[in-house]
């Protein structure tokens, strides 16, 4: 058990040029269960939760959002100036293709988390974009979309504890006015799902989710090392690790401050909205 500092003490570099190298207020971090894309065109108790989640939350100057849904070889960091808004999804109604979240994007941000982080030239993506694990949240959240936001993909090749390790460097961006948003889903089957039972949890997930609660709130790094060699519970919970990460860089990404929980919903049976932030 203990508290990754790395983000704590890594000189910052070229993030002193953010804020006309000021610090700013030591922005929060955020981990949303995203659940459904339909959630970004839908009023609910779990968009209620959001923005209840934010309501004496600053204006930060830009997001950097971990979303599930790009997954990579190496760690990347959009780098284009008006990311395209990507429909990462099929079998929904056509007002949820019609969304667009046209939030710009931040090159001189980009290259500064990029050197950061060192990953190089290679690390600066033009390609992908905002994809719905991002704007299906911030559309809710921030709906005039004018707050430069980028997108960190997640290494599929990198260990539960390395992401851990470069979620701890994403902490120094906090004073630079940067909002560090995680999302994904702490229990995601989408193989086990109940449409019978669309606010009910299995027995199993909320077994995982309550000790994945504890555990969090213990800040036990260790624990979530090795989730999956912890039960059958486990593997029916987090079959792949992918909505699972995000969590990791959040946490990671608190340092010391404690951790606060809203959306404490499951739905479908085998789908947690559980939520988590840190206390400032």
């Amino acid at each position: 058990m203990g508290i990754l500092s790395v983000g704590a003490v890594l000189p910052l570099g070229a993030l002193e040029v953010l804020s006309n190298g000021k610090t700013t207020p030591k922005f929060p971090v955020f981990f949303f269960g995203h659940g459904s894309p339909m959630n970004a065109i839908e009023q609910n108790k779990y968009i209620d939760g959001w923005k209840k989640s934010i309501q004496h939350l600053e204006t930060p100057q830009a997001i950097l959002c971990i979303s599930a849904h790009w997954l990579t070889k190496g760690t990347k960091v959009t780098a284009m100036e008006l990311p395209r808004t990507i429909h990462d999804f099929g079998g929904f109604p056509d007002e949820l293709f019609a969304v667009e979240y046209p939030a710009k994007g931040d090159t001189a941000l980009a290259h500064h988390i990029a050197e950061h982080l060192n990953l190089g030239d290679v690390g600066l993506d033009e390609e992908w974009g905002l994809d719905h694990g991002t704007w299906s949240v911030l559309k809710q959240i921030f709906p005039l979309a004018n707050i430069p936001v980028l997108q960190l993909s997640i290494d599929y090749t990198l260990s539960h504890a390395e992401h851990l390790e470069l979620g701890a460097k994403l902490e120094a961006l906090r004073e630079r006015g940067v909002l560090i948003v995680g999302s994904g889903n702490l229990v995601h089957n989408l193989r086990a799902i109940d449409w019978n039972n669309p606010e009910s949890g299995y027995d199993w997930a909320i077994e995982v989710q309550e000790n994945i609660s504890k555990e969090l709130k213990l800040k036990n790094f260790e624990f979530f090392k090795n989730i999956e060699q912890r039960g059958a519970a486990y593997k029916n919970a987090i079959p792949t690790p992918d909505h699972y990460w995000p969590a990791l860089y959040s946490l990671a990404a608190m340092g010391k401050d404690e951790v606060s929980f809203f959306n404490e919903y499951y739905a479908l049976g085998s789908l947690s909205m559980h939520s988590f932030k840190s206390a400032s």
